[in-house]
C-alpha cells in the first residue's frame, strides 16, 4: 500500500509539471504553430510607432519584424490607443483584451520597465528594456540661444504634447511664467515638428522625437539643446516588452532575440535608421 501510494503521490507530481511546462511552453509553441506573432504598439507615437500611408512604421514596428523573423513567423503588428494609464493598456492589449473586441497580442512593446509598475502587476511578465527614453529641448533656425533657461522664452511660441511630463514641466517652470505662451499639440512628435516652419520657437520633447524631426528636416536649422532642462522633473525611463504571465517562455526567447541584437549592432543601426541615437537601459546594464 505504502508503494502504491508512494507511486500515486509521484503520479501526481509528475503530471503536475508536465501541466506547468505546459502552460508555459503553450504560448510560443503556439505561435510557432500559428506562424504569425501579434505585436501591440501604441498609435500615433511616431517616432516609434504609427500608421504611414496604410503600414505601421516605427522603431517599434521594425523592432516587431525582426523578432517575429527571429521566430521564423510573421508579424502581426496591431496598433491600440493609449487608456487612461499604462495598467489599462497592459489588461487591453497583453493579458484580457479590449472591450470593444480588440484581442490580446502576444507582446507589447514600449512598456515603461519600473520596478513599480512591475510590483503592482501581477497578470504580465516585464522582460527585456531594450532603450532608455529621455528629455530634451530644441529650437527653430531663428528661435533664440537654446541653452538659455526656458524662461527665457518667454513671449515667444513654446509647444508641448498635451497632457505629457514636458507639458507640465513648461507649465510649471520658472512660476508658470510660460503658461500663455505654451501651445499643445496631439502627440510628441508634433512638438519638435513646429519648429521646422517656424510655428514653434522652443520646445521640451523627448529626445527620439527631436533627434527623429531633425533626421526627417536635415535643412530645417533646428537647434538641439546640448545641456540638462534645470529642474525637469523626471530623468527618464527604459522601456522594454510585456507578455502575459502564462507565456513566459515567449518573452525568455524575445528577450534572447533583443539581447542579441543589442549586442551585435543591429539595434543601433535599426534606431540610427529613423534618426535615433540608441541608449541603453540602465536597468539591463546593472
Amino acid at each position: 500500500m505504502r508503494a502504491s501510494r508512494r507511486s500515486f503521490l509521484q503520479g501526481l507530481a509528475l503530471s503536475a509539471l508536465a501541466a506547468s511546462s505546459s502552460a508555459f511552453a503553450a504560448p510560443l509553441e503556439k505561435v510557432k504553430d500559428l506562424g504569425v506573432l501579434r505585436v501591440g504598439l501604441y498609435a500615433d507615437n511616431r517616432p516609434w510607432s504609427w500608421n504611414k500611408d496604410g503600414k505601421v512604421a516605427g522603431i517599434d514596428a521594425d523592432i516587431a519584424r525582426a523578432l517575429a523573423e527571429a521566430l521564423g513567423v510573421r508579424a502581426d503588428v496591431q496598433l491600440f490607443f493609449a487608456g487612461e494609464d499604462i495598467s489599462d493598456d497592459l489588461r487591453n492589449v497583453v493579458w484580457r483584451g479590449g472591450l470593444l473586441g480588440f484581442q490580446p497580442c502576444d507582446v507589447m512593446l514600449h512598456v515603461p520597465f519600473e520596478r513599480q509598475l512591475i510590483q503592482q502587476e501581477d497578470n504580465v511578465v516585464f522582460l527585456a528594456p531594450y532603450y532608455r527614453e529621455t528629455f530634451g529641448a530644441a529650437c527653430s533656425r531663428d528661435g533664440g540661444n537654446c541653452e538659455a533657461v526656458p524662461a527665457s522664452f518667454k513671449g515667444r511660441k513654446i509647444t508641448a504634447e498635451l497632457a505629457s511630463i514636458p507639458d507640465f514641466y513648461l507649465l510649471g517652470h520658472a512660476g508658470g511664467v510660460l503658461a500663455k505662451d505654451l501651445v499643445h499639440v496631439p502627440n510628441g512628435y508634433d512638438a519638435p515638428a513646429a519648429l521646422v516652419d517656424g510655428s514653434a520657437d522652443f520646445t521640451v520633447a523627448t529626445t527620439a522625437q527631436i533627434e527623429a524631426v531633425v533626421a526627417d528636416n536635415p535643412d530645417a536649422g533646428i537647434k538641439v539643446r546640448k545641456g540638462p532642462l534645470p529642474m525637469m522633473m523626471s530623468p527618464g525611463w527604459d522601456i522594454g516588452i510585456a507578455v502575459k504571465e502564462n507565456s513566459r517562455n515567449l518573452g525568455f526567447r524575445l528577450e534572447q532575440v533583443l539581447e542579441q541584437m543589442i549586442g551585435d549592432g543591429r539595434m543601433a543601426a535599426l534606431f540610427q535608421r529613423h534618426g535615433v541615437n540608441w541608449k541603453p537601459a540602465l536597468s539591463a546594464q546593472s
